[in-house]
C-alpha cells in the first residue's frame, strides 16, 4: 500500500515512521509512505499557499489552485492504482477502526494535511472524503494522517505477525455487534507487591481462559462506555 501525504511539514513525520512497526513494513516493502511539500505546488515565486479569506476574518486559508494542482500529479503519477484522496478536517467522518478496514481496499490514499486557518471550500470537492480524528482543535493535519497511516498500516498483510492484529481492541465483535475492547493482560512477576495475577490465566484450561478473557473484554467496553456517558 501506498500513502502519499500532502504537507507543508513533511520533517513532522520523521520520528513517527522512522520506528517500530511502520519502518519494518516499509523497509519489508509492505507499505510506501511518500511526502510532498505543499508548496512545490504552488505557481508564484513566493511559494504561496495560503490567503486571507474573501470577506475579512482571522487567519489564513489554504488555496484551492495549490491543493488542486498537487492532487493533479498525484493522481496522474498513481493512474493504474485504486487511489482515495481524504482530506483531514474537524468536519470529517470520525475515524474509527471499521473506517480503517474500509481504506484497506485502497492501492493508494492521498492525504492531504490542513493547516493555518482551514481550507477554501471547493477543496473539499476535490476529495473523496475527509476525515477527522475527534472534536478537537490541532495546529494541523499531520497528527491525524500519522493515526490514519499506523492505523491502516497495521492491517497490510504481512506487517504484524500473524493472528496478532484479531485480539487486538476494536478488531472482535461480540453477539450485539459491538466492538470490544482487549481483555486485560499479565506477565511475570506472578505476585507484584500484593496485585496478583489471576488464578484462570494460571490455570492451563483453556476454555475457561477464553471464556474470561471474552467476558473482560465486555467489562472493559461497558466501563469505556460509562466513562463517555
Amino acid at each position: 500500500m501506498t500513502f502519499d501525504i500532502i504537507t507543508l511539514f513533511p520533517q513532522m513525520f520523521d520520528g513517527p515512521f522512522s520506528e517500530s512497526i511502520i519502518r519494518h513494513a516499509q523497509e519489508k516493502g509492505l507499505v510506501k509512505i511518500n511526502f510532498h511539500q505543499l508548496r512545490d505546488f504552488a505557481t508564484d515565486k513566493h511559494k504561496t499557499v495560503d490567503d486571507t479569506p474573501y470577506g475579512g476574518g482571522k487567519g489564513m486559508v489554504l488555496k484551492v489552485d495549490v491543493v488542486a494542482a498537487a492532487i493533479s500529479k498525484l493522481k496522474t503519477k498513481n493512474s493504474k492504482l485504486k487511489t482515495q484522496t481524504i482530506l483531514l478536517t474537524p468536519r470529517g467522518e470520525r475515524f474509527n477502526q471499521d473506517l480503517a478496514k474500509r481504506l484497506i481496499k485502497y492501492d493508494n490514499i492521498i492525504l492531504i494535511c490542513g493547516h493555518y486557518e482551514g481550507f477554501d471550500e471547493r477543496i473539499y470537492d476535490l476529495v473523496d472524503e475527509s476525515i477527522s480524528i475527534g472534536d478537537f482543535v490541532l495546529t494541523g493535519g499531520e497528527i491525524p494522517a500519522m493515526a490514519v497511516v499506523d492505523a491502516v498500516s497495521r492491517l497490510v498483510p504481512g506487517v504484524l505477525a500473524e493472528n496478532s492484529a484479531e485480539s487486538e481492541s476494536f478488531m472482535e465483535k461480540s453477539t450485539d455487534g459491538n466492538y470490544l475492547l482487549e481483555y486485560p493482560q499479565y506477565t511475570r512477576p506472578k505476585n507484584f507487591k500484593g496485585n496478583k495475577v489471576p488464578e484462570v490465566l494460571l490455570s492451563g484450561d483453556h476454555k475457561k481462559i477464553t471464556e474470561w478473557r471474552m467476558s473482560n473484554s465486555k467489562l472493559q467496553m461497558s466501563n469505556e462506555t460509562s466513562k463517555r456517558d
